[in-house]
């Protein structure tokens, strides 16, 4: 997932609630191996010891008053108007340069960009006010947008509240957490239905994975490229996120589509609301996206990674921001278009809904728009089911964090605000 992408901390196995484990048809061997933690840990895919650690930490370029981009700094508002070339003609500070053995990359194509071209940490351990500066300062995402996503990070992803920051990848633990005695494991972006869930556009899902959730897969993209065909936009992948759900159901018994999948939704529509080019009439089309995913064509047909997301050359953000209502109305369409259930799988061919309502989610469907935003919020910072203690409750920190950055555009939507 992009930004989204940059989250969850609070769903930690595919099997999120314990009822999936206990249902007929369900391998439960399979479960036991990682319900003690909610990424796999150790040498495994994604865990501390195969993380990769730059002693030479560097934050983000900054920007300039040669190149003020939409002068957003310090996780303030920009100026919110878009249409200008990204990079700038000169700044060699935001230049793309490839990530090296010792950086830190994940699921988000989009983050993974800002990375490699220094928007944010080039070895991917980055802050709230990078992610918030740069989604601004590339893409033109509203400050509004931009603050929850941000945050949502931090809060849900196991990021660490206190210190503000977030691997953008593996679990780098050491080097987020103000104290790994109390805090404990930190998994960042690949941390398992988090930010990346199942159903994931071109990541494997977790189990079908071997716990690699956060890999490109070049069979993934060439059907999505196959789907698309050439234009990524909202039918189109509408219609192939339907088919990667329909893929999980049938090939995963443990899938398992918790609400957070809400957020799948709004990372797809990055691709045509964020990603297209001014300089190609913000055509969300495969010379672009393909930039983006660093996805490359072999002479067969299939697709490879090609070793790092990179902005396309001479290509231009949207001129508007894109804000939590634009992304609300763009999840809501795209869900519309093939409506699925949020629930776990039960084994081949079984699935229960989700047992509980849960804000927008009624009776396992998306039923009303008008409080997703609330939803997410209830996510951050109320009591959510996990498969690890049965209830997990955000720390003072967390909900402190989310207080100071968010309530304030949460109560303007109406939201019920959580006291600290």
């Amino acid at each position: 997932m992009l930004f989204l992408a940059p989250f969850f901390a609070f769903f930690g196995v595919v099997c999120a609630f314990p009822w999936v484990a206990n249902q007929p048809g369900v391998d439960s061997s399979l479960l036991q191996y990682h319900t003690k933690r909610q990424q796999s840990g150790g040498g495994d895919p994604g865990g501390p010891a195969t993380c990769p650690f730059n002693a030479n930490h560097q934050p983000a370029a900054p920007i300039t008053s040669q190149y003020p981009y939409n002068n957003a700094s310090n996780g303030l508002p920009g100026n919110g108007v878009g249409g200008f070339l990204v990079p700038a003609d000169g700044d060699t500070a935001h230049q793309f340069v490839a990530p090296g053995p010792n950086d830190i990359r994940g699921p988000c194509p989009g983050l993974n960009t800002a990375a490699n071209h220094n928007f944010i940490s080039h070895d991917g351990v980055v802050t709230f006010n990078e992610l918030v500066d740069a989604q601004q300062n590339i893409y033109n995402v509203g400050y509004d947008l931009a603050v929850a996503l941000g945050l949502l990070g931090l809060t849900l992803t196991d990021g660490d509240p206190v210190t503000q920051k977030l691997s953008i990848g593996c679990d780098a633990t050491t080097r987020t957490s103000y104290n790994p005695n109390l805090t404990g494991s930190e998994p960042g972006l690949d941390g398992h239905n988090k930010f990346e869930g199942d159903t994931s556009l071109t990541r494997d899902d977790f189990f079908l994975g071997d716990g690699d959730n956060f890999s490109f897969n070049g069979t993934l993209f060439g059907l999505m490229q196959d789907t698309c065909q050439g234009n990524f936009n909202l039918e189109n992948l509408g219609e192939y996120r339907y088919q990667r759900y329909q893929q999980s159901l049938q090939e995963n018994p443990n899938f398992f589509f918790s609400p957070i999948a809400l957020l799948l939704y709004a990372a797809a529509s990055f691709l045509y609301e964020l990603f297209p080019s001014g300089t190609h009439n913000y055509a969300p089309d495969l010379e672009t996206i393909s930039s983006f995913f660093g996805a490359e064509q072999n002479a067969d047909g299939t697709w490879s990674f090609n070793g790092g997301e990179r902005i396309p050359a001479n290509w231009t953000n949207r001129v508007t921001p894109y804000t939590v209502p634009d992304v609300i109305v763009q999840l809501n369409a795209m869900y519309l278009e093939h409506p699925v259930l949020f629930g776990g799988a039960t084994g081949t061919g079984g699935f229960d809904v989700l047992p509980t309502n849960f804000g927008a989610i009624q009776n396992g469907s998306l039923v009303t728009t008008d409080n997703v935003l609330c939803t997410f919020y209830q996510l951050a910072t109320g009591p959510v089911p996990s498969s690890l203690n049965g209830v997990i409750t955000p720390t003072v920190d967390a909900l402190t964090l989310v207080a100071t950055k968010l309530n304030p555009t949460l109560e303007n939507l109406g939201c019920p605000i959580a006291l600290t």
